[in-house]
């Protein structure tokens, strides 16, 4: 499993693209769909809505449980991935790329996100 270098990560498991424009990509790591099992479910925050670091902004059900989606940044919702509402599947076969979960113009970033090593060495993946 290979964590991409360019991403940022949390250490409740989401993922946190470089901003363009302002705005970031939010997922999931493949190490938390991994550990999820098959997700059937997604509950994504609002378009508008304030999302804040580190607290539960979602929740992700899978065929072994249902976990919180944490926001690893501050801001407000922009848009959100509408094909994983549609299709959760997504989250674990994509988690990188068509499997992303929300987008956020970040107003307030945690000093605390790890680099893809440092995440690597945290979730040993």
């Amino acid at each position: 499993m290979s964590n991409p270098q360019q991403l940022r990560y949390s250490k409740e498991h989401e993922w946190l693209s470089a901003a363009e424009d302002g705005v970031s990509t939010v997922g999931i790591t493949e190490h938390a769909a991994n550990a999820l099992g098959d997700v059937v479910f997604v509950q994504l925050p609002e378009v508008g809505s304030t999302v804040s670091a580190g607290e539960t902004c979602g929740e992700l059900e899978s065929t072994k449980s249902v976990s919180d989606l944490y926001s690893p940044v501050t801001g407000e919702v922009t848009e959100v991935n509408e094909n994983v509402v549609d299709d959760p599947s997504l989250v674990n076969s994509a988690p990188f790329e068509g499997g992303w979960l929300f987008k956020v113009r970040v107003s307030e970033e945690p000093a605390d996100l790890l680099s893809a090593d440092e995440y690597t060495e945290f979730s040993g993946s």
